[in-house]
Order: C-alpha cells, then structure tokens, then sequence
C-alpha cells in the first residue's frame, strides 16, 4: 500500500514539508518500502488517510534516503512515526520512555485515527505533549539502545 501515499525522498522535501503543513498534523513515517511491518503500518495509514484529510497529511520518508533525520531523530527500528503541527515536533506519552516517536505498527486502524485526533486536539490548545489514547497492550516493547547511558 505504499505506492498511495506520498513520499519524500530527500532532506529539502522533508524540510519543505515541516514548514510548509499548517493547521494540520504532519505524519512522517520512516521504514523502507520492502519492510513487511512497514507494509502493515502503510496499509493502515492509506486506509485512513482520506477520513484524516481535515487533520493531517501523511508522507513516506525512506529511512536510507534521509540519513539526517535518520540520526537526528534516532531511529533504529522501523518503521518509526514521527508527527508534527505547524512546524514544531509534536511529542506522546505512549507510557514509554521514548515519547519522539511511535515504534512499530498500529494494531487497528481505530489506534490510528484516536491518536491524530489527540495530536490534533493537543496542538490546537498550545500542548507540545499529549498523552496516547492507545491501550497499553497495542503498543509495540521494544528497549531504547542509550538506556542506562
């Protein structure tokens, strides 16, 4: 299902993409188009990009494309979601130690739509955080590599 959604193949479109999506949430997903759990998360995020259209964009960011933010946002497992309003990383409390990104796919489209709806909602008041409204049990364990450092 990656071939529905838009990509960014390189650090301008990405940057260009951040500053330029206003009033919406900016959904960047970071993976490689050949990764099977990429695959399952692009299903999900094509299903539900039309009934989201109000409230964010989605784009495809290849993980080897875009080294830079690739680092910068320290992704070592794909795929990674990383969401952004007007310009400004928007940052979830998933009850994990990492609150940068999502890891991993979602387990329904429901988890999907409930948590841009938060971001939505949480950006629209000022929030920079929100807390995820995704049950515990459907978010993807998985231990940071700096823990303890």
């Amino acid at each position: 299902m990656s071939f529905l959604l838009p990509k960014l193949t390189c650090k301008k479109e990405v940057d260009q993409a951040i500053k330029s999506v206003a009033e919406k949430v900016l959904v960047l997903r970071f993976g490689r188009d050949n990764d099977a759990v990429c695959l399952q998360l692009d299903d999900i995020l094509a299903k539900t990009a039309h009934d989201l259209s109000k409230m964010a964009v989605i784009y495809l960011v290849d993980v080897n494309s875009v080294p830079v933010y690739t680092q910068y946002f320290d992704i070592s497992y794909i795929p990674s979601t990383v969401f952004f309003f007007n310009g400004q990383h928007m940052k979830v409390d998933y009850g994990s130690p990492d609150h940068t990104k999502f890891v991993g796919s979602f387990k329904t489209k429901q988890d999907f739509i409930d948590l841009i709806e938060v971001i939505y909602r949480g950006a629209m008041r000022g929030k920079l955080i929100v807390r995820s409204p995704i049950d515990p049990k459907n978010i993807p364990k998985y231990d940071l590599l700096y823990q303890g450092i």
